[in-house]
């Protein structure tokens, strides 16, 4: 896949506001912890470092932000969780707009889920895969920050990171913001996108 187009649509603080505006194009959503460097992440994968503003002070996003990307899908940034700071209304806000969202969202294929692959899973990372294992959503674990280990060191982290999570290592793509690797997350969403077709030319013939 080439990433020829990439806009910012819209963003929601309502994840039943967003299902009412559902374009009916396929989503594919962008989830971590609140400093895990998700804008770079997605900066990085669409090649425009001003597409999704990035912040040195992590817990500022409060919105589900929407990308347009080759008018073909949508890419979908979460509100980052686990940040210290967030009061208790903050966060029961952020676990209603979550669950909201993976509840509502209709044309949701699949999730980035990004972790530092530095440290291991914590109890919130471990809690965003109950959620998805909960709605049958399909994920990929984007391990972000990759260039701060040694090569032999991502290749350590990433085997512990997939025993603590209890998934294959092809499950985990070790990313970093200068672009390790982003070869490997474009293939992840093509095949996405390739199944979405699939399922999509199934059903118009079941139809017919």
């Amino acid at each position: 896949m080439k990433i020829s187009k990439a806009v910012f649509v819209k963003s929601y603080a309502d994840a039943e506001k967003f299902a009412l505006e559902e374009s009916g194009m396929t989503e594919i959503c962008v989830a971590g912890r609140s400093n895990v460097g998700k804008s770079s992440f997605i900066n990085m994968l669409c090649q425009n470092g001003k597409l999704c503003k990035t912040s040195s002070l992590p817990g500022r996003t409060r919105l589900i932000n929407i990308f347009g990307i080759n008018d073909e899908f949508l890419l979908v940034d979460l509100p980052g969780y686990g940040f210290a700071k967030a009061s208790k209304q903050e966060r029961k806000s952020w676990a209603d707009l979550m669950g909201g969202y993976f509840g509502e969202a209709k044309f949701l294929r699949h999730a980035l889920v990004l972790m530092d692959i530095r440290h291991e899973p914590s109890a919130l990372d471990v809690q965003m895969l109950e959620y998805l294992y909960y709605y049958q959503i399909p994920f990929t674990v984007i391990a972000t920050k990759s260039d701060k280990l040694s090569k032999s060191k991502v290749s350590q982290n990433v085997t512990a990171m997939a025993a603590a999570l209890k998934i294959g290592r092809d499950n985990i793509i070790p990313v970093s913001v200068e672009g390790f690797n982003r070869d490997r997350v474009l293939s992840k969403l093509e095949e996405i996108l390739a199944v979405d077709e699939d399922i999509e030319q199934v059903c118009q013939e079941e139809d017919n």
